[in-house]
Protein backbone atom coordinates (compact mmCIF):
# COMPACT_ATOMS: atom_id res chain seq x y z
CA UNK A 1 0.00 0.00 0.00
CA UNK A 2 1.33 3.48 -0.91
CA UNK A 3 2.74 5.52 1.98
CA UNK A 4 0.10 7.93 3.29
CA UNK A 5 -2.79 5.94 1.85
CA UNK A 6 -4.66 3.49 4.08
CA UNK A 7 -8.07 1.95 3.66
CA UNK A 8 -9.07 4.50 1.02
CA UNK A 9 -7.88 7.51 3.03
CA UNK A 10 -5.16 9.92 1.99
CA UNK A 11 -2.88 11.50 4.58
CA UNK A 12 -1.78 15.14 4.45
CA UNK A 13 1.64 14.08 3.22
CA UNK A 14 0.16 12.05 0.38
CA UNK A 15 -2.13 14.98 -0.47
CA UNK A 16 0.81 17.38 -0.85
CA UNK A 17 2.65 14.86 -3.04
CA UNK A 18 -0.46 14.34 -5.17
CA UNK A 19 -0.71 18.09 -5.80
CA UNK A 20 3.00 18.32 -6.66
CA UNK A 21 2.74 15.33 -9.01
CA UNK A 22 -0.36 16.68 -10.77
CA UNK A 23 1.06 20.19 -11.09
CA UNK A 24 4.84 19.90 -11.30
CA UNK A 25 6.65 23.13 -10.61
CA UNK A 26 10.06 24.54 -10.04
CA UNK A 27 11.92 22.73 -7.26
CA UNK A 28 12.97 25.34 -4.74
CA UNK A 29 14.27 25.14 -1.20
CA UNK A 30 11.34 26.35 0.91
CA UNK A 31 13.79 27.94 3.34
CA UNK A 32 14.38 30.57 0.64
CA UNK A 33 10.70 31.54 0.40
CA UNK A 34 9.79 34.95 1.77
CA UNK A 35 7.85 35.16 5.01
CA UNK A 36 4.88 36.53 3.07
CA UNK A 37 4.94 33.62 0.60
CA UNK A 38 4.93 31.15 3.50
CA UNK A 39 2.11 33.12 5.18
CA UNK A 40 0.16 33.11 1.90
CA UNK A 41 -0.05 29.31 1.83
CA UNK A 42 -0.17 29.06 5.64
CA UNK A 43 -3.31 31.21 5.74
CA UNK A 44 -5.14 28.67 3.59
CA UNK A 45 -3.78 25.64 5.45
CA UNK A 46 -4.77 27.16 8.80
CA UNK A 47 -8.22 28.01 7.43
CA UNK A 48 -8.63 24.43 6.17
CA UNK A 49 -7.66 23.01 9.57
CA UNK A 50 -10.15 25.23 11.41
CA UNK A 51 -12.96 24.66 8.90
CA UNK A 52 -12.38 20.91 9.08
CA UNK A 53 -12.63 21.00 12.90
CA UNK A 54 -15.76 23.16 12.81
CA UNK A 55 -17.49 20.93 10.25
CA UNK A 56 -16.43 17.90 12.27
CA UNK A 57 -18.45 19.21 15.20
CA UNK A 58 -21.64 18.49 13.27
CA UNK A 59 -23.79 19.44 10.32
CA UNK A 60 -25.04 23.02 10.75
CA UNK A 61 -26.30 25.86 8.58
CA UNK A 62 -23.46 27.47 6.63
CA UNK A 63 -23.92 30.85 8.31
CA UNK A 64 -23.43 29.18 11.71
CA UNK A 65 -20.32 27.36 10.42
CA UNK A 66 -18.98 30.70 9.21
CA UNK A 67 -19.71 32.42 12.53
CA UNK A 68 -17.83 29.69 14.42
CA UNK A 69 -14.90 29.75 12.00
CA UNK A 70 -14.42 33.53 12.11
CA UNK A 71 -13.64 33.32 15.85
CA UNK A 72 -10.46 31.41 15.00
CA UNK A 73 -9.56 32.66 11.53
CA UNK A 74 -8.77 36.26 12.43
CA UNK A 75 -5.56 38.17 13.04
CA UNK A 76 -6.34 38.79 16.75
CA UNK A 77 -7.06 35.07 17.36
CA UNK A 78 -3.94 33.96 15.47
CA UNK A 79 -1.80 36.57 17.28
CA UNK A 80 -3.08 35.31 20.64
CA UNK A 81 -2.24 31.73 19.66
CA UNK A 82 1.22 32.74 18.42
CA UNK A 83 1.96 34.46 21.72
CA UNK A 84 1.11 31.32 23.69
CA UNK A 85 3.01 29.05 21.28
CA UNK A 86 6.41 30.74 21.41
CA UNK A 87 7.72 28.33 24.06
CA UNK A 88 6.34 25.37 22.09
CA UNK A 89 8.07 26.24 18.80
CA UNK A 90 11.38 24.78 17.70
CA UNK A 91 14.23 27.17 16.87
CA UNK A 92 13.56 26.59 13.17
CA UNK A 93 9.88 27.45 13.62
CA UNK A 94 10.78 30.59 15.61
CA UNK A 95 13.09 31.68 12.78
CA UNK A 96 10.27 31.26 10.24
CA UNK A 97 7.87 33.07 12.60
CA UNK A 98 10.23 36.06 12.85
CA UNK A 99 10.61 36.17 9.06
CA UNK A 100 6.83 36.34 8.69
CA UNK A 101 6.36 38.79 11.54
CA UNK A 102 9.10 41.11 10.28
CA UNK A 103 7.81 41.13 6.70
CA UNK A 104 6.47 44.24 5.07
CA UNK A 105 2.87 43.37 4.09
CA UNK A 106 1.11 45.61 1.59
CA UNK A 107 -2.23 45.18 3.32
CA UNK A 108 -3.53 45.22 6.89
CA UNK A 109 -6.35 43.47 8.70
CA UNK A 110 -9.62 45.35 9.06
CA UNK A 111 -10.22 44.40 12.69
CA UNK A 112 -6.69 44.08 14.09
CA UNK A 113 -3.82 46.25 15.19
CA UNK A 114 -0.66 46.25 13.09
CA UNK A 115 1.08 44.29 15.87
CA UNK A 116 -1.63 41.60 15.84
CA UNK A 117 -1.54 41.48 12.05
CA UNK A 118 2.24 40.95 11.99
CA UNK A 119 2.08 38.27 14.70
CA UNK A 120 -0.68 36.50 12.74
CA UNK A 121 1.45 36.73 9.59
CA UNK A 122 4.34 35.11 11.48
CA UNK A 123 2.06 32.33 12.71
CA UNK A 124 0.69 31.73 9.21
CA UNK A 125 4.28 31.61 7.88
CA UNK A 126 5.07 28.79 10.33
CA UNK A 127 1.97 26.85 9.29
CA UNK A 128 2.83 27.36 5.61
CA UNK A 129 6.42 26.32 6.17
CA UNK A 130 5.35 23.13 7.94
CA UNK A 131 2.89 22.30 5.18
CA UNK A 132 5.46 22.82 2.42
CA UNK A 133 8.06 20.92 4.47
CA UNK A 134 5.67 17.96 4.27
CA UNK A 135 4.96 18.08 8.00
CA UNK A 136 1.21 18.68 8.28
CA UNK A 137 1.12 16.72 11.55
CA UNK A 138 3.25 19.39 13.24
CA UNK A 139 1.09 22.18 11.78
CA UNK A 140 -2.02 20.52 13.23
CA UNK A 141 -0.25 19.95 16.55
CA UNK A 142 0.66 23.66 16.82
CA UNK A 143 -2.86 24.78 15.92
CA UNK A 144 -4.35 22.42 18.51
CA UNK A 145 -1.87 23.53 21.21
CA UNK A 146 -2.41 27.18 20.33
CA UNK A 147 -6.16 26.86 20.68
CA UNK A 148 -5.79 25.04 24.00
CA UNK A 149 -3.12 27.34 25.49
CA UNK A 150 -5.02 30.47 24.44
CA UNK A 151 -8.21 29.12 26.05
CA UNK A 152 -10.09 29.19 22.76
CA UNK A 153 -11.51 25.66 22.66
CA UNK A 154 -13.68 24.95 19.65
Amino acid sequence: MEEGVREGHISGKAFLRMIADAFPGKKQDIRTYSGLTLAYIGDVVYDLIIRTVVVGKGNRPVNELHRLTVKYVSAPAQAKMAEFLMDEMTEEEKTVYRRGKNSKPHTTAKNASMSEYLMATGFEAVIGYLYLADNPERAIELVKKGITLAGMEI
